[in-house]
């Protein structure tokens, strides 16, 4: 006796991969992506393309980096370059996100206050640490990964600009609550299937890999690598937050980007 398969859903409750794209660009960037729907199954395609806006971010990034080295600059000024791409492609909004989740984190306080905090405008003595460790250890990698060579710093900056969006696809995935009803991080947290968020971190990975191949089989692996342990970081941020605040918020999201590049770029530098 052959099982009825589970009725198609309706359209209304599916998102085309337009829908979607604009979704994860006009969220997650300020590049001019008209959002056509904002729903969940719109949010459940967008958090799952997150990855496609990472890597327009990320070759952006590695675009400017390069640009000025050809221009005669040296790696210094081609990392912080590099640097400054995302924080002005997402108008300083992860950046702002870690700052107010080291804030919360950092407060001592039961998840309601702390969720208070992390709404004020202000940023608290956290914050500005999480900030200057952060932006300094992507700095000082890619400094050293443009003083290998052009191509080597370009690599990093994409790998990280990908693996930190696909550390948000994962951060949304079935199963993750929000902290508050309302804002980003209740429209996305649980829209995406968890078996679509595992085959973007494999497609992505494997994606990473492949592209390091011409430095190299080591070279392959180690970027696998830098994807994975960015991954790993960002879930330990997600576990830590949610554990603390109950769930997830745009600055958990923020927090859990920034961190996942950062540790994917630490990696990249090592050996």
């Amino acid at each position: 006796m052959t099982e009825t398969p589970p009725p198609t859903p309706p359209p209304a409750e599916r998102a085309h991969l337009v829908d979607g794209l604009r979704f994860a660009f006009g969220t997650l960037t300020v590049l001019p992506a008209r959002i056509t729907r904002w729903d969940r199954p719109a949010a459940r395609t967008g958090m799952a393309c997150a990855p496609v806006a990472g890597l327009v971010v990320g070759l952006g990034s590695a675009a400017l980096g390069c640009a000025l080295l050809l221009l005669g600059s040296g790696p210094l000024l081609a990392a912080v370059a590099t640097t400054a791409v995302p924080a002005l492609l997402t108008r300083g909004l992860h950046l702002d996100g870690l700052a107010d989740t080291a804030d919360g984190l950092g407060s001592a306080k039961p998840a309601e206050d702390a969720l208070r905090i992390m709404k004020q405008s202000d940023i608290g003595p956290f914050g500005v640490i999480a900030l200057l460790l952060v932006l300094g250890l992507q700095t000082a990698a890619l400094t050293e990964l443009y003083g290998e060579g052009w191509a080597h710093g370009a690599l990093a900056a994409v790998v990280a600009g990908v693996t930190a969006r696909l550390a948000l696809t994962l951060a949304s995935r079935a199963g993750v609550p929000p902290a508050r009803p309302e804002g980003l991080g209740a429209t996305v947290a649980g829209a995406v299937p968890v078996r679509a968020a595992l085959a973007a971190a494999v497609a992505v990975t494997a994606g990473c890999a492949a592209a390091a191949l011409p430095f190299g089989i080591p070279a392959a692996a180690q970027s696998g690598a830098a994807v994975l342990a960015g991954l790993a970081m960002a879930e330990f941020v997600l576990r830590r937050c949610v554990g603390r605040f109950g769930g997830v918020t745009g600055d958990v999201f923020g927090a859990t980007a920034e961190c996942s590049a950062t540790a994917a770029l630490v990696v990249l530098t090592f050996g």
